[in-house]
């Protein structure tokens, strides 16, 4: 007979013993993760490029320029507003018109083009927010973070790598006329099966694109697996999938894409042009802000520290977190985050990071260039994972 101590010691080893099972279940399933990303003719992501090409051309004339632009897109409608302090009158329309045409936007069949009807609403920076920015504090409050890992070779997570990579090259096969039936927009999905926090294969690719409707869905389906999925699949070494676990126009049609079928507006795409959702966001969108707004330069010094804490062998996964105050130059809360990957302390990684980069704002400008004209071309694909802007650097 067992006493109410013996009970006691019995149920604390079958607790023990199935939180042990538990455990061993979920660190040996698969777990899975998919993220997006989005054409460069999406509606949002022309806002994106045309907001960005006004920052580039502010920059370009008066490097201490001060832009914060937004642009709506829609039905045959073109909208810029917000604000621009710049030494020279820039030339808003023409600036608009030549990203749209560059776009592919160049017909009537499409209810939006370089021709359709433009308004502009844009004025100079508010006072109240000048005064501190003059003095090299920060354009906005707000938290920022920063992200690598090892999954890949830009140091990035597999999923959103992979669904750039397949929207870009979709482009790519739009543009060179490889695939001439397609239309300007698109969108990509991919879902990554994982093992012990590491990928271990794609389950599933969905792509979406308007096209020529001459072409039937089945045939830009074939086409497209073998002009666009299986050309990423083999750059990334990855097994090809089966048909099956590809879908392209969820719907089964789409012939017309672009504003005319969904308005775009610059700023909605945050998680396509971070992380996919893997890491942490602060909130505020990259595109239409000069380099003052550390929503954009605070996210890129970021990215850049926790790339080389990664690359230096540090960690194999590494968040970094600031945060700042409208018009105060330092950050008021910075730390990094390595998920138990660390090879070495905590400490000693932030020793290691906080060296980098001055997080000042006057330090994150100078120290990675930011007042150069290199912004329209971040609004696709991505901000992070691409060689040529100086926060992918590596040292």
């Amino acid at each position: 007979m067992i006493g109410p101590i013996g009970k006691q010691k019995t149920l604390l080893r079958e607790s023990f013993f199935v939180l042990k099972c538990v455990f061993y279940e979920r660190s040996t399933m698969k777990t899975f993760f998919t993220s997006e990303s989005v054409a460069s003719g999406h509606p949002d992501k022309i806002c994106d490029q045309i907001s960005d090409a006004i920052v580039d051309a502010a920059i370009t004339v008066d490097p201490q320029s001060r832009v914060a632009v937004e642009t709506l897109v829609t039905t045959n409608r073109i909208v810029l507003a917000g604000e621009v302090t710049c030494s020279k009158r820039l030339p808003y329309e023409s600036i608009a018109r030549r990203v749209i045409h560059s776009l592919g936007y160049t017909t009537g069949i499409y209810n939006f083009s370089h021709h359709s009807p433009m308004s502009i609403y844009i004025h100079e920076q508010s006072p109240d927010i000048a005064q501190g920015v003059d003095t090299g504090g920060a354009g906005d409050q707000g938290m920022m973070f920063g992200y690598a890992c090892r999954e890949t070779p830009e140091l990035m997570p597999l999923p959103i790598i992979l669904a750039h990579r397949l929207v870009e090259r979709m482009d790519e096969a739009r543009e060179n006329k490889t695939l001439a039936f397609l239309r300007p927009d698109g969108k990509s999905e991919v879902k990554v099966a994982y093992e012990k926090g590491k990928p271990i294969s794609v389950e599933h690719v969905v792509l979406a694109v308007p096209h020529d409707p001459k072409v039937t869905n089945e045939e830009v389906k074939g086409m497209l697996i073998a002009q666009v999925i299986k050309p990423v699949m083999k750059q990334y070494g990855l097994a090809m999938l089966k048909e099956k676990d590809v879908i392209v126009n969820g719907t089964g049609k789409w012939e017309i894409g672009g504003p005319a079928s969904d308005t775009g507006v610059t700023g909605r795409k945050i998680i396509v042009d971070t992380y996919g959702a893997y890491a942490r966001h602060g909130g505020g969108c990259f595109s239409g802000k000069d380099p003052t707004k550390v929503d954009r330069s605070a996210a890129y010094a970021c990215r850049y520290i926790a790339k080389n804490v990664v690359a230096a062998g540090l960690s194999d996964r590494a968040e970094v977190r600031v945060a700042y105050v409208i018009g105060h130059r330092e950050p008021i809360a910075k730390s990094v985050e390595c998920f138990g990957t660390e090879k070495k302390s905590i400490k000693a990684v932030e020793q290691f990071a906080w060296k980098l980069l001055d997080l000042s704002v006057p330090g994150i400008l100078e120290g990675l260039s930011l007042r150069q004209p290199i912004y329209q071309k971040t609004a696709r694909y991505g901000h992070f994972g691409r060689d040529g802007f100086p926060w992918e650097v590596v040292l």
